[in-house]
Parts: structure tokens; sequence; C-alpha cells
């Protein structure tokens, strides 16, 4: 999970936009980056994005954008900017005077099948490594494209290591980072990974004390006619326990699976998956590797199950990103290993009945876990929907008892509110997650789209710990 803590916020993006012609598979095609963010902060924001179309440069466009209201949300999307060329593949710095938070939206191009937008976060700062629990080129008809940004003050150099399954580092190279800007990596066009490529991969940057990095993967499928397209954050440091608010086996036709990578480089370790109805399953992961850990695959688990999980490892430290698919569902999302009283989403929709269902309109649904070691009690967490102005929008949604460990949903319809995001030509809305202070939550919003019969595109984005 990501905080912004200092008064002057520096949110990092990466700007995804891959440029392609017309393809019959998600892999190629060419998207466009929408920019949704929210200030979290107690006063009027007033933000500057700066936009790097290379790794080598110093000199980014800057863009003011309006004042932002406090709790508001609004959206900046790419393919508006006169400013900024068509084909470009960057990054942006948000730079602001209140902590803001953000989510990017990747809306696909010149297709008429694929209809996911994949969802990631900004991040309010970085560390020295970037771990990528998981990285495809042409595995599960999937292949990999991933940025990384120099989020300090000077040049960084990115050393990028993969590893397969079996802990074999199979491939590695190097590039050099101005600040602020981006290098992309498509395991696709990466010789070195083979003919296909199943693994993880540790980004270090030198040096190692004053070089700060982030990093964003996408996911898109490679086969005739295949849709799935999906997006996750790269993580800084791992830890011994993750928690994973949604877990599925064959519950309205979906299943999820969590990719757990191995963040020793030197060390193996065991790692179990305990589902919240007690199933479990173990694994055994090598040094710098990853494993899959399919819900359905756990001792016992019945068909139908949907909860949440615990992953945890017994000797070294781990990340985990979770995946849900089927039913058109494709996912992703960063597991949490720990977690705040005060949950922003800058990215809250809710089309009224006859546009979703007519597939003109998106619904996100919220689902809450309580990740501390405390109960809490029937009204002890809150849910406020927010408009693009600041001002809350339908009444308090009051949660029911959440148990240690367990999740509950929320909606914008919960709220009492029909639709919720669109006001007239005006689009833009979020969510501010409330519980006592010292409880942990960890939130991951689902934005579905209709997209006939039982079908739904479908991706997940983090919730993000607000001040």
């Amino acid at each position: 999970m990501k905080k912004v803590l200092a008064v002057l916020a520096v949110l990092t993006l990466l700007a995804f936009a891959v440029p392609g012609a017309s393809y019959a598979q998600a892999y190629g095609l060419a998207f466009t980056t929408s920019i949704t963010y929210q200030n979290v902060g107690a006063g009027t924001a007033h933000i500057v994005a700066l936009f790097y179309d290379s790794p080598t440069d110093t000199n980014p466009v800057s863009i003011t954008r309006p004042d932002l209201a406090p709790n508001a949300s609004t959206s900046l999307y790419i393919g508006s900017l006169s400013q900024i060329a068509s084909g470009f593949r960057g990054s942006a710095v948000f730079q602001s005077d209140q902590p803001v938070l953000a989510t990017m939206v990747q809306l696909p191009q010149g297709s008429t099948t694929v209809k996911n937008r994949p969802l990631s976060n900004g991040f309010g700062g970085g560390s020295s490594k970037v771990l990528l629990a998981t990285v495809l080129k042409n595995w599960y008809n999937t292949t990999s494209i991933f940025s990384i940004q120099n989020a300090g003050s000077a040049e960084t150099s990115l050393t990028i290591r993969f590893y397969d399954t079996s802990a074999n580092e199979v491939h590695s190279t190097t590039a050099v980072v101005k600040p602020g800007a981006a290098y992309y990596f498509d395991a696709g066009q990466a010789s070195g990974l083979g003919s296909s490529f199943n693994g993880s991969a540790v980004v270090t940057a030198s040096p190692a004390d004053t070089s700060v990095i982030v990093g964003g993967v996408m996911e898109l499928s490679t086969n005739q006619g295949g849709t799935a397209a999906s997006a996750f954050e790269g993580v800084a440091s791992g830890a011994k326990k993750f928690y994973m608010p949604s877990a599925l086996c064959n519950a309205w036709g979906s299943n999820t699976s969590y990719a757990v990578q191995n963040t020793d480089l030197t060390q193996s370790t065991n790692v179990t998956v305990t589902y919240s109805n007690g199933k479990t399953e173990t694994k055994a992961i090598g040094a710098g590797a990853k494993a899959s850990f399919i819900a359905c695959n756990a001792s016992g688990m019945p068909a139908g199950f949907s909860g949440s999980a615990v992953v945890e490892s017994t000797t070294t430290d781990i990340i985990a990103i979770g995946k849900a698919y089927g039913s058109g569902l494709s996912t992703a999302f960063v597991g949490a290993s720990s977690g705040g009283d005060k949950m922003a989403l800058p990215y809250v929709r809710w089309a009224k009945d006859s546009d979703y269902a007519a597939g003109n309109g998106q619904r996100v649904f919220l689902t809450i876990q309580n990740i501390g070691s405390t109960d809490l009690a029937a009204g002890d967490v809150t849910v406020k929907y927010i408009k693009y102005d600041g001002v809350q929008d339908g009444s308090t949604h009051s949660l029911p008892a959440i148990p240690a460990g367990a999740k509950t949903n929320s909606n914008a319809s919960n709220a009492g509110l029909a639709e919720f995001g669109k006001y007239g030509s005006t689009y833009g809305g979020g969510a501010i997650i409330q519980a006592p202070a010292g409880a942990e939550l960890a939130v991951v919003a689902r934005v579905s789209t209709k997209v006939g019969g039982s079908q739904f595109a479908s991706e997940d984005y983090n919730g993000m710990i607000a001040p």
C-alpha cells in the first residue's frame, strides 16, 4: 500500500501508451492513459503535471491542472492534451502542495473486442529496488510489458534480472534513466527470455544509497481474439505475511490465483496460503523465484467459495499478486502486508441500470478486508462516496461487523445512489473509507463493464492509505 506523507506531494506515475495498429489480441494494441487523482489533504490542491517521453528526457512537458478541493477526484486524459504527441510512451510526475493519490486507467484504442481497462496506482515514494512478482512471455497466452521510473533527483543505472520458476537466473539487462523518466521493457521483444518465459524479475538501481525507483506491469493476451488485459504495481520490499482481500473458487464462474515471489536471492522458503474457510495449500519457492497458488487447488476447497486469504512464508520475505479470471474477468491486484484506518479510492463509478445493462457504463465494487488483529463492530467502518467537487453524494454506508481477517463489500448503491461518477458531461468520483484509529484495512476495487449475457470485462486496483 502507498502513503503520501510529505506536505509537497510528488506523485510518480507510469503512463503507458503502447503503440500499435489494429490487432486481434490485447498485446500490440495501443492504450491511452487517463490519470484519475484525488486530493486527500485538508486544503485545496494546486497541481502541476510533468510528462517525460523517454529514459533520457530532461525537459518534460509541464501542465498546470485546475485546483482540486479536499476529497475531490478528477481525471486527466492524456489523449486530450495537445502538448503530448500520439505514440507517447513515457512517465509522469504530479507535484502538489497537498497529498494526492492517483490511479491510472489504460484505455484500449482501435479494438472492438478488448474492453478491459488495466488499472494501477501511482506512488508517493520508492526505493532502490523493485520486485515484479510475475513476468510472462507467451505463457498462459500472455506477455508482460513493464516500466521502471526514476523517482529520484539524479540519474540512476538499472539492472534487471529475470528468474524462472525453478529459481534460475535466465536473463539480465541494464539501462540508464534520467530523473522522472522511465525505461520500458517488452518481454515479447526480449530474445534473452527465449520463445516463452514464466517467472519473475528483480530490478535494482545504483547508486543504491541515492537511487529511488518505482515500477508497473501490464499483462496482455497474445492469443488470436484474446481480450485479457490487466496491470499491477511493482513492490519495493517484501514481508513474511500478505493479505489478499479477494479469493474465489468457481464463484459466479470466476476463480483467483496468486503469484508469490520469494524476494531473497539466496534462500528458499515454504509458503502457505490459508483461505478464510480454513483450506490451505503449501509450496516451496526457490531463491528469487515465484510459485502460483490457485484457490480451487487448495485441499478440500468447495466450488462456489468466495472469501479472502492470507499468504505466509516460513523463512524469507515474499510479495504476492492476486489475479481473478473467468466469466470475462481479467484482473490483478497487489497483496497487502499492512493496512490503514483511512483508505482512499480515486476512481469509483456506478452506472445506472439501463446504461450498465447496455454495456455503456462501469460499476465499481469494493472489497474491504480487516487485516488487523481486532474485530471491528458494526458501524465501526464507514464508506463515503465523494463527487468530483469534493462533496459527498448519497448517504454514508455503515458496514456490518468485520471480524479480524474477514472481509465485507460496498458499492455506491449501498449509499442510496442509482448513479455515481457521471454528472452530465462531467465525470469523476471517489470514495473514502474510515475505520477507528489504529485499525488496519486492505481494500480492492473491482471495476466492471457488462459485455453481454453474464460476461464482464473487469479489472482491479488497490485502495490506498490516506493521511
